[in-house]
């Protein structure tokens, strides 16, 4: 540790392996610094990196967080140096921005923690995470101008008022099968579950700044599935839209266990215990 630094924790490893230990002095982490292991004899590693404290200190990190750049630049480092280990090994994924003040109160958690850490990852050895989130197209809500009628329609024409309620109606209607479109998809998704997944976390549906990507999310869910099974369940999530429109369905990963350490944190972000 250098004055002015803090330690940045990603994840809790088990059986500090030498492949581990090599790959800790190839990566860097957070704020470009090397990562490092931080070992608790025999059974636990913490993988680690130093911060800055300027940044990392408490009142410093909650302006950051406000900041989205600053957030997803700090995200893409957590998550790169997280997945680099999960290839190799299975690792409990920390919150984002868990800081300490030092390696030796890293070691002190590690210790007193040991069985927690241990228990939640012998629940996670062998096991990825898959999310699935469900996309319904749901129109514009401002209604659109209805078409002129076909020059070839025997029908009589309809007054502008008739047509327009006619019009809404139509998309109302497509609206209503589009939602209905969006339950089917997620009743086969579960059924596809219940054959390979062991565990599921249900996240906020993204909206507003996070809503990048097309229709109108209405679900948001994460699965712990057996690696075995990971190509079965992202197989059988993808055609659950088959024959259904106006609903999407993605699906993302295998990830390393993130929505499923579900480990109380003793302090909060940027404390530096």
């Amino acid at each position: 540790m250098t004055a002015g630094s803090l330690v940045y924790v990603y994840a809790v490893a088990r059986e500090p392996a030498a492949t581990l230990v090599t790959m800790a002095g190839t990566l860097t982490g957070v704020a470009g610094s090397p990562v490092h292991l931080v070992l608790r004899s025999p059974a636990l590693a913490a993988v680690v990196s130093p911060v800055p404290e300027r940044d990392f200190h408490e009142t410093a990190l909650r302006r950051h967080l406000e900041d989205l750049g600053w957030l997803e630049a700090l995200a893409r480092a957590h998550h790169g140096v997280i997945e680099a280990f999960s290839t190799h090994a299975t690792v409990l994924p920390l919150r984002l921005a868990t800081v300490y003040r030092d390696d030796d109160r890293v070691r002190a958690v590690l210790h007193d923690r040991q069985g927690l850490f241990l228990d939640r990852l012998g629940r996670l050895d062998g096991h990825v995470e898959l999310g699935v989130k469900i996309y319904v197209d749901r129109g514009s809500d401002t209604p659109s101008e209805p078409a002129p009628p076909a020059a070839s329609s025997s029908d009589p024409p309809l007054g502008p008022g008739r047509s327009y309620l006619r019009h809404r109606r139509a998309e109302q209607d497509s609206r209503n099968d589009a939602e209905r479109a969006a339950e089917r998809a997620a009743e086969r998704i579960e059924a596809t579950a219940r054959a390979h997944a062991v565990e599921r976390a249900r996240h906020r549906i993204q909206e507003g700044e996070l809503a990048t990507a097309p229709g109108v999310n209405v679900s948001n869910d994460a699965y712990l599935v057996p690696a075995a099974h990971a190509d079965a369940f992202r197989a059988e999530a993808l055609r659950s839209t088959d024959g259904l429109t106006g609903v999407r369905v993605d699906v993302t990963g295998p990830w390393a266990p993130y929505s499923f350490a579900g480990l109380p944190e003793p302090d909060p972000p940027g404390s530096a215990p």
